[in-house]
């Protein structure tokens, strides 16, 4: 089981851009972009025990998403177009 996710507070290791690099690192190493994708939010949920709170987008759980300019199944990098940000399910950052 391969999960992502950026350990902080770490000296030069920044929440979000971090993460970022590191699913580009994962489809670097031969995951595709789904799975990057998967590794970061279903995978991680699951190893945290919280699967039934958060990790995939469904009815009565947690709202936090993040809404992309592009499509990072294409190119694992368009997880960096972020447009919009919610979290509890109110819109937190538009750019």
């Amino acid at each position: 089981m391969i999960v992502a996710g950026t350990d902080t507070p770490v000296p030069y290791v920044f929440p979000g851009e971090s993460l970022h690099r590191e699913l580009e690192l994962l489809v670097s190493a031969g995951l595709t972009p789904m799975q990057a994708v998967m590794a970061a939010t279903k995978t991680a949920a699951e190893l945290l025990g919280h699967a039934d709170r958060f990790g995939t987008l469904q009815a009565g759980r947690s709202a936090d998403i993040q809404l992309l300019g592009a499509n990072p199944l294409e190119n694992i990098s368009n997880v960096r177009s972020v447009e919009m940000v919610f979290r509890d399910g109110k819109m937190m950052w538009k750019k």
